[in-house]
């Protein structure tokens, strides 16, 4: 065995593909038709193409292409789970005795719950519609409708400003419920249909062992000193162990899961990424942006490309004269499915939300497509039926997200407050300084004695216990509050988060411990911790290193503040840094851009949904904020 580095190998193929992957999004962009996702484009130009370019290609050429295309459907499946919330998932599971209250509040609970009415419907439809139209199997067709697209769910949540709430928590969770059941029951029903209830089917069982052992070791690797020192020593330049070490776990459950048969592959991907989420938490944002680069940037686009090459018109003939019907009536099903049980959301958050909810799970995109490709290859999917679902699939992830805006135009939080649980000194302190800023803050005081004190200090104080519920109810808390858990007592603050993770679904929570196992716990609920140990060692770094710099920045608090500031205004979109006629006293300092941060120069492009990270004065801040809204 030789490296053959022959030349003849035809290239022309994938220069196609690839300048159709680079070209697709700049095309959108200049077009200003970014909310369309850029895959429906994608698989129309693979179209085109694939009758009028490479038609004729040979072979070789070809199945290079279905390689690249087979590649960049195991990263989707992959950035998949990567982009569930496992931590989240799992601080949702009940640890009360539960009742109905309980049950309609807990947002796994119902999206359990959602993701079994959602399949009896579909088995229903699918039932039904089999008396009329030609359906091999009933049961595959109706795993097919129960799927939905997370990737369209949250930047359409994200945009809202609805990502954070207990409205989104409801949704995202429903989501990530319906991907993960989903592709379970696909990899048991194809094994089923390819070999029988044989004993091998328990082999997928040892793909969900592997993954309890990965978990496992995930939470206890990350946190040995040796690979956390080796991880960020190697995670730059030309070593980039961590995105070699992502690849290899992705061939690692890539291969055990060819080895128990092909039709566990797409579970095997998924379950990788979600094994990746649990181990992400600071490091995510600069980890996402590498792996996006790898998936979205080349394979991914390939396989959606090729989707569209592989696209059959003729393939509807088998309907005849029935093909407006079947989609028509497959379209009406596709949306059934998952707006009739969006009527378990109606009693928390009314009919308005529970339809516009509905209609946003009812987008579907790469699983939908994934599934029907697969079925068409084991014979359950007719030619004609899979020629279907791409075109819904098409409609759906481009309709769902225009109907749920047309609902809920408009889904923005306003009013932001902190909260600010123990009426400690440091919590005095930080009730003032955001004063200060003109920002708005409760502190809530068990000791009736210290409250009373506070409050007569001219201090919006309320007496309470923050560990009862009652309480938040009391102070009107909204997603968009940030709680600061402040007690003096690292137990009591994790208690305290818990509960507002676990039973209030509030997502901006900011508290302290000084045991790094219970910090590890309030990371795992997703609360940002503070470590005094470390806060006080950077302090007293900047003191020695940068004295001048640290005592100016102290100093000029009172005159200057940074501030996040979020670009609403579509006029400013596309338009270069330096045409922005910014506050002379006003300095961007960052541009958060998705999961990105960059510092601007004068010639970045600003994007609607850009946040500007804004030092400046007050005036300027307001200045700027008109701006950009």
């Amino acid at each position: 065995m030789y490296l053959n580095l022959s030349f003849n190998f035809d290239y022309f193929p994938l220069l196609v593909v690839s300048a159709i992957a680079w070209g697709t999004p700049l095309l959108l962009s200049v077009l200003r038709l970014s909310k369309i996702p850029s895959v429906i484009i994608e698989i129309m130009l693979g179209y085109v193409i694939g009758h009028y370019v490479l038609d004729g290609i040979d072979h070789e050429s070809f199945r290079i292409l279905e390689f690249f295309a087979l590649t960049g459907f195991i990263f989707l499946m992959f950035l998949s789970g990567l982009e569930i919330d496992v931590d989240q998932i799992i601080a949702s599971f009940p640890r009360k005795k539960l009742t109905y209250i309980r049950f309609i509040k807990n947002p796994l609970l119902v999206g359990v719950l959602y993701f079994v009415l959602s399949l009896v419907i579909a088995y229903t439809g699918a039932w039904l519609l089999s008396g009329f139209f030609k359906i091999p199997d009933v049961w595959y067709f109706s795993l097919i409708m129960v799927t939905t697209s997370v990737g369209i769910v949250l930047p359409v949540l994200k945009d809202n400003g609805e990502i954070r709430n207990k409205y989104g928590q409801m949704i995202v969770v429903a989501a990530a419920v319906a991907d993960i059941f989903s592709i379970v029951l696909f990899t048991f029903t194809t094994a089923i249909i390819k070999n029988g209830f044989q004993a091998e089917l328990l082999y997928i069982f040892f793909l969900f062992l592997v993954f309890i052992l990965a978990y496992y070791l995930a939470g206890k690797l990350k946190n040995i000193p040796f690979f956390k020192k080796q991880a960020f020593k190697l995670s730059h330049a030309s070593s980039q162990i961590r995105i070699r070490g992502t690849v290899l776990l992705i061939m690692l459950f890539v291969v055990l899961a060819q080895v128990i048969g092909e039709e566990a592959v797409l579970l095997g991907s998924f379950l990788i990424g979600l094994v990746l989420s649990t181990m992400l938490h600071n490091e995510r944002s600069v980890m996402l942006l590498k792996l996006d680069g790898m998936g979205y940037g080349f394979f991914i686009p390939i396989f959606f490309i090729m989707v569209g090459v592989s696209f059959d018109p003729s393939a509807f003939k088998e309907f005849d004269e029935s093909l407006s019907w079947f989609l028509i009536v497959l379209l009406l099903l596709l949306f059934m499915v998952k707006f009739l049980p969006a009527l378990l959301w109606q009693k928390l958050f009314g009919w308005r939300r529970a339809l516009a909810g509905g209609f946003l799970m009812s987008s579907r995109l790469s699983l939908i497509i994934a599934a029907s490709a697969i079925g068409l290859e084991l014979g359950i999917i007719t030619a004609g039926i899979n020629a279907s679902i791409v075109i819904m699939a098409i409609i759906t992830c481009f309709a769902s997200p225009v109907l749920y805006n047309w609902i809920l135009p408009s889904g923005k939080q306003v009013g932001q407050k902190t909260v600010i649980v123990g009426g400690s000194k440091i919590g005095v302190v930080l009730a003032k300084r955001l004063n200060m800023h003109g920002k708005k803050s409760i502190i809530i005081e068990k000791n009736s004695e210290r409250a009373k004190e506070l409050a007569d200090n001219g201090l919006n104080c309320i007496e309470g216990d923050g560990s009862k519920l009652d309480i938040y109810s009391k102070i009107g808390l909204n997603s968009s509050d940030v709680v600061v858990v402040n007690t003096g007592s690292s137990r009591k603050n994790l208690t305290i988060s818990k509960l507002l993770r676990n039973d209030l679904l509030h997502e901006h929570i900011i508290s302290k411990s000084n045991k790094s196992a219970t910090r590890s716990i309030m990371k795992g609920l997703g609360v940002d911790t503070v470590d005094e140990t470390g806060v006080m060692a950077t302090t007293i770094e900047n003191l020695i290193l940068r004295p001048n710099t640290y005592h100016a920045l102290l100093e000029s608090l009172e005159s200057f503040s940074v501030e996040e500031i979020l670009l609403k205004s579509n006029n400013l979109s596309e338009s270069n840094f330096d045409e922005i006629p910014f506050h002379p006293e006003a300095i961007v300092l960052l541009i958060k851009r998705g999961n990105t941060f960059f510092i601007p120069n004068r010639e970045t492009q600003l994007q609607q949904g850009d946040v500007l990270h804004v030092f400046g004065s007050d005036t300027a801040l307001e200045d700027t904020r008109v701006k950009m809204s």
